[in-house]
């Protein structure tokens, strides 16, 4: 009779597909997976107990029939997946094929901010107001197309905002840009910066020697920085690219919110 049943209820739906699929008012028709499934941080961490690490959060991960639970494992928030069935543990690297976006690498970087204290400014050009209350650090190479963009839009956000200072770091990140950054570090001159962005030619300092070109390129493969523009907000979270302006200010501004959310008692 069981056979039978599943039988017509088969027919039925390959009968009519459009209304097979169709929401019911409530339940699980509706297209919530949460109706059906649920897994609690404590269920999480008994699933979990044989794995070294610490169980911070469950929550739906943007993949549907999987959970996203953050743990945390040697110092680092690492993003782990887990499956409806409670049986099969993924880790690994999830792309959003729509926009190529890589959803695990932004989690990953949400959830483990750098530390500013890491990054040393002294060799940093400076736009915008010395004594600004948002400082953001942006790495930039001379000879980049999307760095030159981005410039553009700094100096606009200064002239509209003056909390806000933009700390320039030089990553030549392309080989002809090499010469040109430790010129312009060596005589700390934001002139020449905008000079090379416009196509000039920047007489090579001959009288200097640093190993801030080094050190930045160091500094940046240990943060995962691969490409430039990139910026550090002060909320020590990454955002490489281009951004424009209503995007820039609007990535400060979350970054604003959330410090402003972790000085709350």
């Amino acid at each position: 009779m069981r056979i039978y049943f599943c039988l017509l209820l088969m027919l039925g739906l390959f009968s009519n597909p459009a209304s097979a699929f169709m929401p019911t008012a409530e339940g699980c028709g509706t297209g919530s997976c949460n109706d059906c499934h649920s897994l609690s941080k404590a269920e999480a961490r008994d699933i979990f107990k044989d794995i070294q690490g610490e169980v911070l959060s469950v929550d739906s991960a943007e993949v549907p029939g999987l959970w996203r639970i953050e743990m945390k494992m040697q110092d680092q928030k690492i993003p782990l997946y887990l499956d409806y069935s409670k049986s099969y543990l993924i880790s690994g690297t999830v792309i959003r094929l729509k926009d190529r976006k890589n959803i695990t690498e932004e989690l990953y970087r949400k959830l483990n901010p750098v530390d500013l204290s890491r990054i040393p400014t002294d060799d940093a050009l400076l736009l915008g107001n010395p004594q600004a209350t948002q400082k953001i650090i942006v790495f930039t190479d001379p000879h980049c197309p999307y760095c030159r963009k981005l410039h553009q839009v700094l100096k606009q956000a200064v002239a509209q905002r003056p909390d806000l200072l933009f700390q320039l770091k030089l990553l030549p990140l392309k080989q002809s840009s090499k010469k040109v950054s430790r010129t312009i570090i060596c005589n700390k001159s934001l002139p020449q910066l905008e000079a090379a962005f416009a196509g000039q030619d920047i007489p090579e300092a001959t009288d200097c020697k640093t190993d801030a070109v080094e050190q930045n390129l160091a500094l940046a493969n240990a943060l995962g920085i691969r490409a430039t523009p990139t910026l550090i907000l002060p909320d020590g979270q990454i955002a490489p690219g281009y951004k424009p302006l209503p995007a820039l200010l609007e990535l400060i501004d979350g970054a604003k919110a959330v410090q402003q959310e972790k000085k709350q008692p």
